[in-house]
């Protein structure tokens, strides 16, 4: 007997169940046509403030106001004292597609404004209620245009224009109602300007809320405004950038790794005075914090790209804050290495008052200059806050991304000489030299914080030892507290990536290829990227339409997974054009047998080899922390141990 229950009906998705029905094909009215393109363009009252205040800055204001209501919701008044616009000029800048910016597809191809698709007032004036208050010089008054009635009618203010926006999405309620909290729209608007004040300190930004003042920021030098957007404590924990090569130009700030954070709230890059949001330049800034960050921490950061504007295109996204870069993997290279080599100063060595040299002294002058109110930086005048760290023009890209050589003048002796060229296998038989030893004393030729008296040593002079774990030493602040184990592992590490130097990767054939199904995405990067794979040590052929072939890999890394390594390889190569996957899989090997090669806790040690070991973490690079970001070393000041015992209270 069959006891199975009769099927029920499983019924068809809403959206299937009625066959499609053909609707003949109409033109749009022109404020549908409107209005959608204001969903791309004005996404909420952030959008419609950083547009309009993109456009004040295009016309040459230095003084901009953003005054708002309701976060931005209820009222956005933006006024500025730049060149104003003619009043024949009034009603054509309110029309789709109309713009001083451009002129033709040259002008396109190289933008240097702010804003160029002339959309932004047409977009804002199809959702919300707006008003252009302008006035030129030379004008007898301004005039005022009602964007909706078309009313033109005079009115008084100084030269400058006014734009006033109204009740936001007010034609489109549905969007309105995707809008958040009043606090948390204002929160938004203030970012835009943020993001607008750090690039320009040329011109001051004044915040309005509800009638009350919120924020103010007056013109001063580069390195004053970057105090007084992001604080004061950003410029005393991190460390300028600054890097030349041809006609790309980086520089900046950028945070130490003991000051990264739990989010990535402090990260600003700007492309020709443009912040945008881009992969490719996160990835390789990333990548130079890769073996001093700890856990998942985000580093703080302020960057500035300049490049000629016909190798960057502008016209990506419809917020323009997406670019595409001519030669992607140019601007990974040049960022990473000036990110990495502005970090590999540690604080010990940095706290050294030597005699700068005559590129830093150059530097220095610049700086001076900057430092006047009102200055604006241009390719011949670096802002002040980061022209002391010496130009990095030599830094170019070794064969196999390997790390160029530093213009920093306190690099370790090892890593030159024979010993520069040596492979990762080489570098092996060095594990057994990688014991501590604190009588292996570099070249007494490189300048070293040893030439200095012994109350001038950054780290101080040793005086205890906790427990075998912790050194103590005293200097002209206080007192240091060092992780021995952390420090050493870190002199080490470095010794062996500086042993393996900048040598080209050795290829080991495999006597049967390795094949495995790939992508399209996998196929076309291995094809378009023979050339680089093959100075990575890897020989990567299509075998098939859907099958890759490996029939060589780097020697250094014959234990791994061969096809792990290949797609990670591949995946790099295809979004940033440029891959570390297999340094970074040299430097694993080098930072375990670093690890096990550092002096072990409960060691106890004497006060040379105490005295040894600070010495060591005064000349090695990036000696704060150890290869898994952890803090190497800390500082108690005399004021900070005062407090711990209420003296002078």
């Amino acid at each position: 007997m069959d006891l199975s229950l009769p099927a029920s009906p499983v019924p068809a998705p809403q959206h299937l169940a009625a066959a499609p029905t053909r609707r003949s094909i109409r033109e749009l009215p022109d404020e549908l046509i409107s209005q959608i393109a204001a969903g791309e363009v004005v996404e909420r009252p952030a959008s419609v403030v950083r547009e309009l205040v993109d456009n004040a800055l295009d016309a040459g204001a230095t003084q901009i106001q953003v005054k708002l209501m309701a976060g931005g919701v209820r009222a956005i008044v933006i006024e500025d004292d730049g060149l104003g616009i003619p009043v024949d000029e009034l009603p054509l800048a309110l029309k789709r597609h109309a713009t001083s910016k451009i002129r033709s597809l040259d002008d396109l191809e190289s933008v240097a404004t702010m804003g160029f698709r002339g959309e932004a007032l047409a977009a804002i004036s199809s959702v919300a209620e707006m008003a252009l208050l302008s006035r030129c010089e030379g004008a007898a008054h301004a005039h005022r245009l009602d964007a909706r009635s078309g009313e033109l009618a005079p009115a008084a203010r100084s030269r400058g224009t006014s734009i006033e926006v109204r009740e936001l999405f007010f034609s489109t309620p549905a969007r309105r109602k995707f809008l958040k909290t009043d606090a948390t729209e204002l929160a938004h608007c203030m970012e835009a300007v943020r993001r607008h004040a750090l690039a320009r300190p040329d011109v001051g930004f004044t915040v309005w809320h509800e009638g009350k003042l919120v924020e103010q920021w007056r013109i001063a030098s580069s390195e004053q405004r970057l105090s007084d957007v992001l604080g004061a404590e950003f410029l005393a924990v991190s460390r300028a950038v600054f890097s030349e090569r041809g006609p790309l130009r980086v520089y900046g700030r950028a945070g130490l790794p003991e000051a990264a954070r739990s989010r990535a709230d402090m990260q600003y890059v700007y492309v020709n005075g443009r912040f945008v949001r881009d992969k490719l330049i996160a990835h390789g800034i990333r990548s130079a914090y890769e073996d001093v960050l700890h856990g998942h921490r985000q580093p703080s950061y302020v960057l500035f790209i300049e490049i000629a504007p016909d190798r960057v295109d502008v016209n990506v996204h419809p917020t323009k804050i997406e670019v595409r870069f001519r030669d992607g993997r140019e601007i990974h290279q040049q960022v990473r290495y000036a990110v990495q080599d502005a970090l590999a100063l540690s604080r010990s060595a940095a706290a050294e008052n030597l005699e700068p040299s005559p590129a830093e002294q150059a530097q220095q002058a610049i700086a001076a200059a900057a430092s006047v109110p009102g200055y604006r930086p241009s390719p011949g005048n670096p802002p002040a806050w980061f022209a002391q760290t010496p130009t990095a023009q030599a830094n170019e890209p070794a064969a196999g991304y390997a790390n160029p050589p530093s213009t920093n003048s306190w690099r370790p002796p090892i890593g030159q000489g024979a010993q520069a060229s040596l492979g990762l296998a080489e570098v092996a038989t060095l594990y057994g030299q990688a014991e501590f030893n604190p009588q292996a004393r570099p070249d007494p030729a490189v300048p070293l914080q040893q030439a200095l008296p012994q109350h001038d040593w950054p780290l101080g002079r040793a005086i205890a030892q906790i427990q075998g774990v912790y050194v103590l030493a005293e200097n002209a602040q206080g007192l240091i507290i060092v992780d021995m184990h952390a420090a050493h592992e870190r002199v080490v590490y470095e010794r062996l990536k500086a042993s393996l130097g900048a040598a080209a990767i050795e290829s080991q054939p495999l006597l049967i290829p390795i094949t495995f199904a790939a992508t399209a995405q996998e196929i076309a990067a291995a094809e378009a990227h023979a050339a680089t794979l093959e100075r990575l040590g890897m020989d990567v052929a299509p075998l098939s339409a859907k099958v890759l072939a490996v029939r060589a890999r780097p020697a250094a890394l014959a234990g791994g997974d061969v096809v792990d390594l290949v797609r990670s390889v591949l995946a790099e190569l295809a979004q940033f054009d440029a891959s570390h996957a297999i340094e970074r899989a040299q430097h694993e090997i080098l930072a375990t047998m670093a690890c096990h090669g550092a002096v072990r806790a409960n060691r106890q040690l004497t006060l040379e080899e105490m005295n040894g070991l600070l010495r060591d973490m005064e000349r090695t690079e990036r000696a704060d922390q150890c290869n898994h970001g952890r803090p190497t070393w800390r500082q108690l000041t005399m004021r900070e141990l005062d407090a711990l015992f209420l003296r002078g209270r």
